[in-house]
């Protein structure tokens, strides 16, 4: 009994060093860490990720694990210094967008994320928190959405936007009571737009001003990291007008406003988003090369660009998530199941977790 305690203690340890790293912080990570999960702190997933930025399933893992893992692939080492991301769907994209994103918090960047842009556009027809822009002839409002993502971006950036170098440049004029001076801190912009959510959207278009602004003269460097960036250029979206006319996505206030801080025409930032199949109907999911899913529009609004492929598990890395599902038994039975699996899951990492729930 004790010696089959004892051999089921080292190999618990033998795993324990062979997929995990101690090397908590982005940073530092380089390819001796590649295909090793890190463990994030809760409070950094707290205030990085509660509004967004990690698929349902990697969520429902999480809380079924007790922890937040995340492997260092070689896509999130490259994206560290480029710019673009795309690959199959369930290849791990949106998990690398969030390992970069841990390294743009450790690295002091002014953060500005949209976790799923289809949560805007294709999620369901909302037409109760839709209005008529006001700023804007023909553009539609989301309001309710606006005022969430700058809940998100004011938890991201909390620490940043506490500093007094991050100030409004001029005067902004919401109403006859109410305006944002110029010099004010940025943060008091942000609050306009949550507490007074009809607003949302135009602050929001105001704020990307201010923040390019800042970029360019050196008072913070900034990274933008979009997730289904390629939602904003599919033809329709699923939401529709009381009058039920359809509106594209060119016509959502959002839209304008974060295809206007891709630009290539500001300094000191980084820009990395990702082009998904998930992101579009199934109809669009034939490819999931960029020039398909951006189609000619997207494409050369983005251009010029890196683009690096998030491929599937390579050997080492599908190894080492075996070792790590068995660790947290979210895999077992014998060696033999593992061969299988690789064979049936061909290597994703999405249909790989799916396979392994029901061992």
């Amino acid at each position: 009994m004790f010696s089959r305690s004892w051999r089921q203690l080292s190999r618990r340890y033998s795993q324990a060093v062979t997929f995990r790293t101690n090397e908590y912080s982005p940073t530092q990570h380089n390819e001796k860490q590649e295909g090793l999960f890190y463990t994030m702190k809760p409070e950094l997933c707290k205030q990085l990720f509660s509004h967004g930025g990690f698929p349902k399933s990697f969520m429902q893992q999480t809380k079924t694990f007790t922890e937040t893992a995340v492997m260092v692939r070689q896509p999130a080492l490259d994206l560290i210094s480029c710019i673009k991301a795309n690959g199959e769907k369930g290849s791990g994209k949106s998990l690398t967008l969030a390992h970069v994103l841990h390294y743009a918090h450790e690295d002091g960047y002014l953060i500005v994320h949209v976790p799923w842009v289809s949560e805007w556009l294709r999620r369901v027809p909302r037409h109760k928190e839709m209005s008529n822009s006001q700023t804007r002839e023909g553009f539609v409002d989301l309001p309710l959405d606006a005022a969430a993502w700058l809940i998100h971006f004011k938890s991201q950036n909390q620490t940043l936007l506490k500093s007094e170098n991050l100030k409004v440049s001029k005067e902004y004029v919401w109403s006859k009571r109410e305006k944002t001076e110029a010099g004010s801190p940025l943060h008091m912009l942000v609050e306009h737009g949550i507490n007074r959510v009809k607003y949302a959207c135009d602050v929001i278009d105001v704020l990307i001003d201010e923040i390019k602004l800042m970029s360019n003269n050196k008072q913070c460097k900034t990274f933008v990291a979009i997730d289904g960036f390629n939602s904003f250029f599919y033809p329709l979206t699923r939401l529709n007008t009381p009058t039920k006319k359809a509106v594209k996505p060119e016509e959502v206030t959002l839209t304008t406003s974060f295809l206007k801080l891709t630009l290539n025409d500001w300094t000191n930032a980084v820009i990395v988003v990702t082009a998904d199949q998930l992101a579009v109907p199934d109809d669009h999911q034939e490819s999931f090369l960029p020039r398909y899913l951006l189609y000619k529009k997207g494409f050369d609004h983005l251009d010029p660009f890196v683009p690096i492929e998030v491929g599937r598990y390579n050997e080492k890395e599908f190894q080492s998530c075996v070792a790590y599902y068995r660790d947290r038994l979210w895999l077992r039975g014998p060696a033999e199941v593992e061969t299988e699996l690789k064979f049936t899951s061909a290597c994703n990492p999405y249909r790989f977790m799916e396979q392994c729930a029901p061992l």
